[in-house]
């Protein structure tokens, strides 16, 4: 579950221009579930499914940038964890919030653990903090999620508020990036 040292010339800019990218993709998601997401319909179901497949895309970046070293299997695994949750949020949908939310939480769970090991292995390149802390409140909003789904008033707001949180960490590790840089 190791990255051989990248040279963070070429890893650091291009993990800052995904960090970028992340944050404003979750805003204007978490803002477009937050009016939309009272009940499932059209695109709020749709929403929910291309949140985790544009999990997918941005890892998949990640691990390119990570090429001139190894990309860690902890991407590799959120890869494959984040396809099988969109594929659980499609059916999910159709099933009803508390669905929803027990796919979300148990997604978030696994790919919060995997935020936390990718930001721990490469904490030496600076700005890494924000991700680790954010894979750590992945794991428990997705424990939270989980049990919300119980819940007699479960609703899709609070995925929203996950979302908006997570661009905010996004947004965070690229300004730190860019400061440990020094650029």
């Amino acid at each position: 579950m190791s990255i051989d040292a990248a040279p963070s010339a070429t890893l650091a800019p291009a993990l800052r221009t995904l960090y970028l990218v992340r944050f404003g993709f979750a805003i204007v998601w978490a803002v477009l579930l937050f009016l939309t997401g009272t009940e499932i319909g059209p695109v709020s179901g749709t929403l929910l499914v291309l949140y985790p497949l544009f999990d997918v895309a941005a890892i998949v970046v990640d691990s390119r940038a990570a090429r001139a070293g190894r990309a860690s299997a902890a991407l590799y695994a959120n890869i494959a964890v984040s396809t099988l949750a969109a594929a659980g949020l499609a059916f999910a949908v159709t099933s009803g919030i508390p669905d929803v939310l027990r796919v979300w939480g148990v997604w978030a769970v696994v790919s919060g653990v995997a935020q936390l090991a990718a930001g721990l292995v490469r904490r030496s390149l600076g700005g890494q903090w924000p991700m680790i802390i954010s894979g750590a409140i992945s794991t428990l909003a997705g424990t939270s999620f989980f049990l919300q789904a119980g819940a007699e008033n479960a609703t899709l707001s609070n995925l929203a508020g996950y979302a908006a949180i997570g661009g905010v960490f996004f947004l965070v590790s690229a300004l730190r990036l860019r400061r440990t840089r020094g650029e």
